[in-house]
């Protein structure tokens, strides 16, 4: 048992390694922060989607920016498409293929940006949030652990994050990013929250 958890942890300290000795990757962060520095700045909406685990981290980051990160500061206007009665109206009427794209539809307004997470790069129902987004003028930041033909031209910022053969090692990469990304738009806007740091 003991050498599986070694396993585990060598497995995702060497995806961090090689995210880390990557400077397109860490160039990709970077711009997502100041897409999502600009949005904020022009007094647009963060919304945020994905599927299953890509959900929850999608929910995680939205709340981090609405509630607090790491000390009290104001809120900041980010939304995760995870609300269950829009999610099971639209899934049956529409199609789960529908689900994101809908609310980008009805909520979604130029100037404000979707960042979507897909470990596969496949999910169909992010591929059709990222249109829909760009239908309505918004910006659009993808995380995927590979390259995607249909989810990299739909996108302003396009970070991959490959992490292994499974997606639990891309999802452990991708919710490091999310972090990196919410001290960023904090060190923005609040400085002062980062002081002797």
């Amino acid at each position: 048992m003991q050498h599986h958890i070694t396993s585990s942890l060598q497995e995702a300290h060497s995806a961090l390694t090689k995210l880390l000795a990557n400077p397109a990757a860490l160039a990709t962060i970077e711009q997502a922060a100041q897409l999502l520095i600009a949005t904020f700045e022009n007094k647009g909406r963060v919304y945020s989607c994905g599927n299953g685990g890509s959900m929850c981290d999608a929910m995680h980051f939205a709340e981090e920016l609405t509630g607090r990160y790491r000390k009290d500061r104001k809120s900041l206007g980010a939304t995760a498409i995870s609300d269950a009665g829009h999610l099971t109206c639209v899934g049956n009427d529409h199609g789960y293929e529908q689900v994101f794209a809908r609310y980008v539809e009805g909520h979604g307004r130029p100037g404000d940006c979707l960042l979507a997470l897909s470990t596969s790069g496949t999910s169909k129902n992010v591929i059709k949030a990222a249109e829909a987004a760009k239908a309505q003028g918004m910006k659009v930041i993808i995380l995927s652990g590979k390259r995607s033909e249909k989810l990299e031209p739909l996108s302003d910022v396009y970070i991959c994050t490959p992490g292994g053969t499974y997606a639990d090692r891309v999802q452990e990469l991708h919710i490091k990013v999310l972090h990196i990304l919410i001290e960023l738009i904090e060190r923005h806007f609040f400085p002062e929250n980062y002081l002797g740091e």
